[in-house]
């Protein structure tokens, strides 16, 4: 301690507000110190005089005028800028935060207020299970979310009381470590591979955890759906504008909770803000794929992502109106069978090494990344680069002119296509040659009506030609259209992932290809289903029940056989094959241009939209990316790309450090790998999006 003697007329006073419960005591304590005295002895002093004997461990220095913490202790107060008008609060670092999570449920736990968010978040999911917690991200609800949440509470007659699960003494944000079967890193199973409980070898590890068996069984299982009148007071977006508000909320990774305003029990939500969801296992990750599972229902259901006019499996236009029920039911049904499942599985109890040998065994081979699937055992000769060449319609669309397919010779190699007059002109020049390298490439297809398409987006100096491309039978097109969606990444068909690919699209094909069977659906009212509840509003208002569990329930053949696990992650795979997948919207206005657009970042790529008529303008490959800045003064992010190709823009319905953040955080994620153990690089990450604001 220094004397009072020792300031001389350096010393000056600073008053301190302290955040404690003792009512007796006051809160503020004026401190004589002197600017070259550390934050630690402004810490020590102040605990002497409020003399109150309890742990001030987690407590900390708050600086409410510029909005930071002073956590640097060996730091002077000179240091700092710290002077006799500062406010300063000595207050725990550790606070509560009620988080609404993708499965709608709201869990109140204790989250450090003083860590960056990616921090905060990496321990949030320790607490709940949740492995790669770089994948999610902190949101704050959209003004329009609360505005309908406001509106709902005033005219509903009794006071509305949300069901929240307290985890408050959680192990890990009480300063003990967390328990290693909540966050194993080892190869034991955490999971029963089929039903998501815990594994019975390992269900003693949530003894000592909030994560009690009931609490796990909330986190890890789906629940029943809310009802159309539930649904029709949720926030729905109803144009890519309105879809762009929703991204506007991402909390900024590289400040903590305090620096953004957030205070003591606000309420945020916990989403997958990063669409690669890398490494899923059912062994280890139950509540992380069953929170996926419902980030992707909810999207459905609120119409967040765009299902096309003839497919919701796999195939769909970017933009379009008017969707026909039949094709919404690929995603209903996976809903329906994995809302079945969940109820029945606590009865289930799958105890028999032998039988969990045998799912384990057929659940190996089901890997489910965002690359699409596991990589093929046959090596591949990579001096003789495979090539497809078939006869294939083709058609160029024009303006005020109907749709006329022409039937071609098609040679697809590389990552290119050519076309010729017939097959014994192959050997010349072709008419056209398209490269597909940096194209969009959208699904086309009805296989009631036997129709088997490829919509290709094909970037030129002036925006996107359209190339639509027709096959004859499932076969084909499924390799073509695997081709296509490589090609389009910059890889070959001599890449490993390009027989993943086309089974993947075949096995899409095959769910959709089921026949009415007379018995399934003679009784609609008997069935123990609401079909109302699995469907967004567009269709409960166009079509009746019956309607509905008719559709539904002929579809649900195809998966009645699934296991749980299994069907959750056939309904992510299903999900990411939409054409809007990933896609976060923003409102930017480009450099040069006098109107707005719409910019859609995804993982692989950023799109120009128009925001008018919804089509894409041009596509940018982050493969093709040299660099990216921002000019912080006017707010204005630069990307240069290979061939010169430069880029600028403002955004508008978010703050610029949001799309920065989305960038560096995709290209960070994917550096990422098996080999590696589960501890990230966070300085890494921070450099790639933290920005020199």
């Amino acid at each position: 301690m220094i004397s009072s003697s020792e300031y001389g007329s350096n010393s000056w006073d600073l008053v301190v507000i302290v955040d404690h419960q003792y009512e007796a005591l006051p809160r503020e304590f004026p401190l004589q110190v002197s600017g070259d005295l550390h934050i630690g002895g402004v810490m020590l002093k102040l605990v002497e005089k409020i003399k109150i004997s309890q742990d001030w461990s987690d407590y900390a220095l708050w600086w409410e005028q510029k909005k930071c913490w002073l956590l640097k202790t060996h730091w002077t107060l000179d240091k700092c800028g710290v002077q006799a008008d500062a406010k300063l609060f000595f207050t725990t670092q550790h606070k509560m935060l009620r988080l609404r999570l993708p499965n709608m449920k709201t869990v109140r736990l204790k989250v450090s207020f003083s860590s960056v968010v990616f921090k905060a978040v990496s321990d949030i999911c320790k607490i709940l299970n949740i492995r790669r917690s770089e994948e999610l991200s902190l949101l704050r609800q959209s003004d329009d979310v609360l505005k309908k949440k406001k509106k709902k509470d005033k005219n509903s007659k009794e006071p509305v009381t949300e069901d929240v699960l307290n985890l408050c003494n959680s192990p890990v944000t009480s300063g003990l470590p967390a328990s290693p079967g909540l966050y194993s890193k080892t190869m034991t199973p955490t999971y029963d591979p089929v039903s998501g409980t815990p594994a019975s070898s390992t269900m003693t590890w949530f003894s000592d955890s909030p994560l009690t068996e009931q609490n796990c069984s909330i986190l890890a299982f789906s629940h029943p759906s809310c009802s159309p009148e539930t649904l029709a007071e949720m926030y729905q977006p109803r144009t890519l504008a309105d879809k762009a508000k929703l991204n506007a909320g991402w909390l900024d990774s590289s400040r903590s909770l305090m620096e953004q305003g957030i205070l003591e029990d606000d309420q945020l939500l916990l989403r997958f803000k990063y669409y690669t969801f890398f490494d899923l296992n059912p062994k280890y990750d139950a509540v992380r794929i069953n929170q996926i599972y419902e980030q992707a229902r909810w999207a459905i259901l609120l119409e967040e992502i765009d299902c096309t006019e003839e497919e919701m499996l796999i195939f769909a236009a970017l933009q379009a109106l008017n969707l026909p029920f039949k094709n919404l039911i690929f995603i209903v049904l996976f809903q329906y069978h994995v809302s079945k499942l969940s109820l029945s599985s606590e009865a289930q109890n799958f105890t028999c090494e032998s039988e969990v040998d045998e799912v384990e065994a057929a659940l190996s081979n089901l890997e489910v990344t965002l690359q699409g699937g596991k990589a093929s055992n046959i090596l591949e000769d990579i001096t003789d680069i495979p090539k497809l060449a078939d006869n294939l319609r083709l058609v160029r669309p024009k303006k005020l002119a109907l749709k006329s397919f022409k039937q071609y010779w098609f040679v697809f190699k590389d990552t290119s296509i050519s076309y010729f007059k017939n097959k014994e002109s192959g050997q010349g020049e072709p008419i056209e040659k398209l490269n597909l390298k940096g194209c969009e490439v959208v699904p086309d297809v009805n296989v009631a009506g036997k129709k088997f398409g490829i919509k290709l987006l094909i970037p030129v100096a002036d925006g996107m030609n359209e190339v639509y491309l027709r096959c004859d039978n499932e076969n084909q097109y499924a390799q073509w259209m695997a081709a296509c969606i490589l090609a389009s990444k910059g890889k070959t068909m001599a890449d490993s992932s390009y027989h993943p690919e086309v089974h993947k699209i075949l096995s899409f094909l095959n769910l959709k290809n089921w026949t009415v069977s007379a018995q399934v659906v003679s009784d609609p009212e008997g069935m123990d289903m609401k079909p109302e509840c699995f469907v967004s509003l567009r269709y409960t208002k166009k079509y009746k029940p019956k309607q509905l569990a008719a559709r539904i329930m002929e579809a649900h053949q195809n998966v009645a056989q699934m296991s749980l696990v299994e069907a959750k992650l056939r309904f992510i795979q299903t999900w990411q094959s939409l054409p809007e997948f990933g896609l976060s919207y923003y409102i930017v206005r480009f450099k040069g241009s006098k109107k707005d657009d719409l910019l859609g970042v995804s993982y692989n790529r950023l799109i120009r939209i128009d925001a008018a008529t919804g089509d894409p303008i041009t596509t940018w490959r982050f493969s093709n990316m040299k660099q990216w800045n921002v000019n912080w003064e006017i707010r204005q992010v630069a990307i240069e790309f290979d061939q010169n190709v430069s880029i600028a823009f403002t955004c508008l319905s978010a703050d610029c450090k949001i799309i920065h953040e989305y960038i560096g955080g995709y290209i960070f994620l994917s550096t990422r790998s098996k080999g590696q153990n589960e501890a990230l690089d966070e300085d890494l990450f921070h450099k790639l999006t933290g920005g020199q604001e």
